[in-house]
């Protein structure tokens, strides 16, 4: 058995955490070879050779992937694919666009949001809001599978594994970049911050919103939304957490003016510790916190503020 693993690359830097978490994932199914593929990719290339369990580096460094198109680097997997019996990549936005496409092209089924290998053929993946656990197995000679990397540790380091160059596929010529719109952030990237503070309805408007800000920039966080917040114009929709947002498990997560809906616990229960602080001694998202505080967030938020 051996294991493809599209690393997740970003204007050439390797998102270490996603990808040593799918290692960690996928390592017991065989030889692990990481493809990096980028307009600059050698030094994430580099960096993911020290990812405890990788066997093998490929580092793809073309302009034809310098802009983060799905169709040519779908046409890369495809053509490297005759080798392997898994292609894996973390649910990342990036691999969520890219695997459906691999998948397609090669006549096969899309895991996603695998949590749980059972064994090569068997995996786990949450259904209903991560209300149930569903076992599937896959008679694909080669599964295409997306890692929900919230349930794994990040793989250690080891010595270098070799990397290779190789060279580009051919430009399938079915899409081109235009312009990229990128919002500047100091704060840490949601999926991967290990603190989060969130905010819901109950923050009442995108002013005092900033009240959320405040206390995520003390604690050094990443800041977070629940739909509601976000629907309601609150914040930006890439700070959405929840069944249809990000899904995150840092080690604190601070739900603010969130009740709870179930929907959004989707998005969260996996974090280590939970902290609540909502007016409502009712609400659902007592339930999952490890510590509560029934409290109006107008005056709790700017005293947390104040003592931190």
């Amino acid at each position: 058995m051996a294991v493809l693993l599209l690393a997740e690359v970003n204007d050439g830097e390797l998102a270490r955490d996603a990808t040593a978490k799918a290692v960690t994932a996928v390592k017991d199914l065989g030889e692990v070879t990481i493809l990096a593929a980028g307009a600059t990719c050698s030094a994430a290339a580099e960096e993911a050779a020290k990812i405890d369990g990788v066997a093998k580096v490929l580092c793809a460094e073309h302009d034809l992937y310098g802009h983060r198109l799905a169709e040519p680097v779908a046409d890369l997997v495809v053509s490297l694919a005759g080798d392997y019996d898994h292609i894996v990549a973390p649910a990342t936005t990036d691999a969520k666009n890219i695997l459906p496409r691999i998948a397609a092209l090669l006549d096969v089924m899309v895991l996603t949001d695998v949590s749980g290998v059972v064994d090569a053929h068997t995996f786990e993946r949450p259904i209903y809001a991560g209300n149930a656990v569903q076992t599937v197995k896959s008679k694909d000679a080669r599964k295409v599978i997306s890692i929900r990397t919230s349930t794994f540790d990040a793989a250690g380091e080891q010595d270098a594994a070799p990397v290779e160059n190789i060279d580009a596929a051919a430009d399938p010529g079915l899409s081109e970049w235009v312009e990229d719109k990128v919002a500047e952030s100091d704060r840490p990237e949601l999926t991967s911050a290990g603190v989060v503070v969130s905010g819901g309805r109950g923050v009442g408007s995108q002013e005092d919103f900033a009240l959320i800000e405040k206390l995520a920039d003390k604690l050094g966080a990443a800041v977070g939304a629940s739909r509601a917040a976000v629907d309601s114009g609150f914040a930006p929709n890439d700070w959405q957490v929840g069944q249809t947002g990000k899904v995150v498990a840092p080690d604190l997560y601070v739900a603010i003016g969130i009740s709870g809906a179930i929907q959004h616990l989707a998005g969260m229960k996996d974090s280590k510790i939970i902290v609540a602080i909502n007016k409502d001694e009712e609400a659902p998202i007592f339930q999952v916190a490890d510590y509560g505080l029934v409290a109006d967030l107008f005056e709790a938020v700017p005293e947390l503020v104040e003592k931190l």
